[in-house]
């Protein structure tokens, strides 16, 4: 596997990422929580790139994979910040972002802040303002207690060897994040994917978000029995699909 290389943000962060060079518009994967660019979803998408022939670029978040920081000092504002500065200083025209999870919630943060670098957009089981709805509303009143005096809580987790570090400032910061509790404006294709069986990103929430989003050319599929991690060879291919999909309906093509 090819070392990644690296570009150093304006708040010094040092961002891991490998750029695939092609066609435009190209396309962007923005992975999810605690996730990093070796992932299956990631991986998979820069071979259909490549044999495609369509630029790509996948990268860590700060915190994340093997890029710098610690990801307990974290924050999605400073993830999705990570996110726009790749976009703007690693591709060339609008692209297509495909966010997995938190990262669908940060391409709806890249959208509200940069829409002229989108050509479209696919969310996977994305988690839109999930730091409020899902960990903080979650939460017990001891648990409450223990962030408060703490300034921090572990929270059990499926997809790592020990227990998620959720910090107080991940849930407040996130409160300056939220796209669910503002006009929230798609101009562009997205088409949002969603398993019936994920037990992290409720159906209700991929409904809210499709109802909340303003664009006039949106869809939701659900998939009957997919998980959060959406990697199945059946899931997998319906993501390049759609990839597909967007691409042909995107502006510029």
């Amino acid at each position: 596997m090819s070392a990644p290389n690296f570009l150093k943000t304006s708040a010094g962060r040092s961002i891991a990422y490998h750029k695939t060079e092609g066609e435009g518009p190209g396309v962007v994967f923005l992975g999810g929580f605690k996730s990093d660019m070796q992932g299956t979803k990631a991986v998979y998408l820069e071979e259909w790139a490549k044999t495609n022939g369509r630029a790509f670029l996948r990268f860590d978040y700060s915190g994340h994979g093997e890029s710098s920081g610690e990801f307990t000092e974290g924050a999605i504002g400073e993830w999705a910040a990570d996110a726009m500065e790749a976009i703007a200083e690693l591709t060339e025209g609008p692209q297509v972002l495909v966010g997995s999870s938190m990262g669908g919630w940060i391409s709806l943060l890249v959208a509200r802040n940069m829409p002229e670098k989108l050509a479209g957009l696919v969310g996977i089981a994305a988690a839109p303002d999930f730091t409020e709805n899902g960990f903080w509303s979650g939460f017990t009143d001891a648990q409450k207690e223990e962030l408060a005096r703490d300034g921090q809580v572990a929270l059990p987790s499926d997809y790592d060897d020990g227990p998620y570090i959720i910090t107080e400032k991940l849930i407040t910061e996130g409160r300056d994040q939220l796209v669910l509790r503002s006009p929230l404006s798609l101009p562009f294709p997205v088409r949002f994917l969603q398993g019936t069986a994920d037990e992290d990103v409720s159906v209700a929430t991929a409904v809210q978000l499709l109802e909340h989003a303003e664009g006039d050319d949106m869809r939701l599929t659900l998939v009957k029995g997919a998980d959060h991690r959406f990697s199945t060879p059946e899931c997998l291919n319906l993501i390049s699909k759609t990839v597909e999909k967007v691409l042909a309906r995107a502006k510029n093509v």
